[in-house]
C-alpha cells in the first residue's frame, strides 16, 4: 500500500464564504477573482445513466464545468465530485490560481474536471426530490456515476474523445464527503482510478457521532471550553426539572422564549459551533470566544483563565450573543415537531439540505450528538439519535423511516463493509487532515489545503500542497496505458 497522510498543525482562511453545505462542514469556495474566467466557467452537461444497476430507465443530464488550459497530450484527467450541494460557481477551482485541482493540471499537464453529485443542483434524474425519486441517490449510484462518466465522456478538447481511464491516468480530488468518495472509489474501482487526493475525508460511517463536539471541545481555548461546558451541563439540568419558571427563563435568555420544546433550543444554542476553528485573525469562532472570556477589568481588557470566568458570567454573555444573533426564533423557524412545515414537505430539486438528509439517514449517520453521560460535553445531551433521527429522517421521508424503528437505520455498518471503512487499503492517495478539525474522528482543519489562497499565509499549508504535487508527478511517472 503506498497512501500519504499529512496533518495540518493549523489552517487559515482568507478572503471567502461558506459555500452552501447541509450537515458537513464542507471546503470553503474562495472569493478572489479569477484571472479569464471564461476559460473555466462554460456549463457542459454529460448524459448520465438513471440507475446503474438497470441502464433501461434512461439517462439525466449531470452538469459539469472542464478545463483543458493545460492539457498536453498523455497528460492526466483530474476530476472532483464537489459533494453535497449546489455545484454553481465550482469552476473556479479548476483555476491554478484557486485550488489544489487546478494547481496539479498545471504541474502535470493535465486537464480538470467539476462534477456535480447527481440530486444536488442542476442535476436531477427526476423533476422532485420525493422519496420515491431519491432511492436512486446513493453512495453506490454516485461513485458509478463517475466511473461512467470516466469511460464515456468525450471532453471538449482535441483528443477528448481518446481520453477513457485505458489511455489516460484518471485522479480524484475532493474534501470532507467528496474527500471520502475519492477513498471509497479508488479502493472500489482502482482499475479505473489511478490516484486520488482526499482532504478532510470521512471515511468512516458513524451513528452516533459524538466526537464531533469533543474534538471542539478539546481545541478550542481552554476558557471558552470550560465556560461553556458549565452553561451545557446547566441548561440539561434545567431542562429536565420540573421547574416550568426557569426553564422559561433560560429560553428567553437564549431569545428563545417562543419556542415550545427544549430539545430544539437546545439543538439552537450549539450552532455556535458551525464557526469553523480557522487560526488567525479576525476568525468568527475566535471572536465568538472573545464575546464570552474578554471582559473589562480595571479599566483594562482582561481574559478570562483557563478555567473561565464562570456559569453567571456565561450565561449572561452567550444570552447576549445569542439574541444579538437572531433576535426572535419561534417554532416556525426551528421545530423538530411540526411535519406540517414547509421545510419537510418541500419536495423541489436543488434543495440540498433534503438530499443529504436523506443520505446521512440510509447510509452515512454522522449525527453530532451530545457526549455520553460521564464525559464533558459543549452540545446538550437533549440533542441525541432520536432526536436526530426524528426530524433528519422521520419528518422528512415519513414514508421510508416513519414506521422503522430507529435502530434499523442508518445502515453504517454496511456502508463501512462495502467501502472499507478505516480498514480500506487503497494505493496512491493522498490524505490531508487538520489537527482542528472536528471531523477529525473520522478524517483524522477542515478542507483548508484545498485553496491555494490559504497557502499564502499558513506554512503547513503550502507544505502540504507541495508535497501533493511531488506525489502526484512520482506516482504518474509509474503510470502506464492499458493495452
Amino acid at each position: 500500500m503506498l497512501l500519504t497522510s499529512l496533518l495540518l498543525s493549523s489552517s487559515a482562511f482568507v478572503g471567502g464564504i461558506y459555500a452552501y453545505q447541509p450537515g458537513i462542514h464542507r471546503r470553503l469556495l474562495d472569493t478572489r477573482d479569477i484571472p479569464n474566467p471564461e476559460k473555466y466557467n462554460t456549463t457542459y452537461w454529460f448524459d448520465q445513466l438513471i440507475d446503474h444497476a438497470n441502464p433501461s430507465l434512461g439517462t439525466f443530464k449531470q452538469r459539469y464545468f472542464f478545463s483543458g488550459e493545460f492539457y498536453q497530450p498523455g497528460g492526466p484527467i483530474l476530476l472532483e465530485n464537489v459533494g453535497e450541494q449546489n455545484a454553481d460557481g465550482f469552476w473556479q477551482i479548476l483555476s491554478a490560481n484557486d485550488s489544489i485541482i487546478g494547481l496539479v493540471a498545471q504541474a502535470t499537464t493535465g486537464s480538470s474536471i467539476a462534477l456535480e453529485h447527481r440530486f444536488f443542483g442542476q442535476s436531477n434524474p427526476y423533476p422532485d426530490l420525493s422519496e420515491e425519486s431519491l432511492k436512486y441517490l446513493t453512495l453506490q449510484q454516485n461513485i458509478d456515476d463517475m466511473v461512467y462518466l470516466a469511460q464515456n465522456i468525450v471532453l471538449p478538447m482535441e483528443g477528448g474523445d481518446s481520453v477513457g481511464p485505458d489511455k489516460a491516468p484518471w485522479i480524484l480530488f475532493g474534501g470532507s464527503y467528496p474527500g471520502a468518495v475519492v477513498n471509497w472509489a479508488v479502493y472500489q474501482r482502482p482499475e479505473i482510478f489511478y490516484a486520488g487526493y482526499a482532504s478532510s475525508a470521512i471515511v468512516e460511517a458513524i451513528e452516533d457521532f459524538w466526537q464531533y463536539g469533543d474534538a471542539i471541545r478539546t481545541r478550542m481555548p481552554a476558557n471558552c471550553s470550560s465556560d461553556f461546558q458549565a452553561l451545557i451541563s446547566h441548561v440539561d439540568e434545567v431542562f429536565s426539572s420540573d421547574d416550568d419558571l426557569a426553564i422559561q427563563a433560560l429560553k428567553e435568555n437564549f431569545g428563545m422564549g417562543n419556542v415550545t420544546h427544549v430539545d430544539d433550543v437546545a439543538k439552537q444554542i450549539g450552532l455556535w459551533q458551525d464557526l469553523q476553528q480557522y487560526e488567525g485573525p479576525n476568525q468568527p469562532f475566535y471572536e465568538f470566544c472573545d464575546y464570552l472570556e474578554v471582559c473589562e477589568v480595571d479599566g483594562k481588557n482582561t481574559s478570562a483563565p483557563e478555567s473561565g470566568w464562570g456559569l453567571d458570567h456565561a450565561l449572561e454573555a452567550f444570552g447576549s450573543w445569542m439574541r444579538e444573533q437572531n433576535p426572535s426564533i419561534s417554532d416556525a423557524d426551528i421545530s423538530t415537531h411540526d411535519d406540517t412545515l414547509p421545510r419537510y414537505r418541500n419536495i423541489s430539486v436543488d434543495n440540498g439540505t433534503r438530499s443529504w438528509h436523506w443520505m446521512v439517514c440510509n447510509e452515512l449517520g454522522w449525527f453530532q450528538t451530545g457526549a455520553p453521560e460521564g464525559h464533558p460535553t459543549i452540545i446538550s445531551r437533549f440533542v441525541d439519535l432520536e432526536y436526530f433521527k426524528r426530524f433528519t429522517c422521520q419528518m422528512y421521508f415519513p414514508k421510508t423511516f416513519g414506521d422503522k424503528p430507529t435502530s434499523a437505520y442508518p445502515a453504517v455498518d454496511a456502508t463501512n463493509t462495502k467501502f472499507g471503512g478505516w480498514n480500506a487499503h487503497v494505493d496512491r492517495v493522498f490524505f490531508a487532515n487538520g489537527l482542528n478539525d472536528p471531523w477529525i474522528d473520522t478524517t483524522g482543519s477542515h478542507t483548508a489545503d484545498m485553496d491555494i489562497a490559504n497557502a499564502e499565509v499558513e506554512p503547513t499549508i503550502a507544505y502540504i500542497q507541495e508535497q501533493a504535487v511531488a506525489y502526484m508527478l512520482a506516482w504518474l511517472a509509474d503510470w502506464t496505458p492499458q493495452i
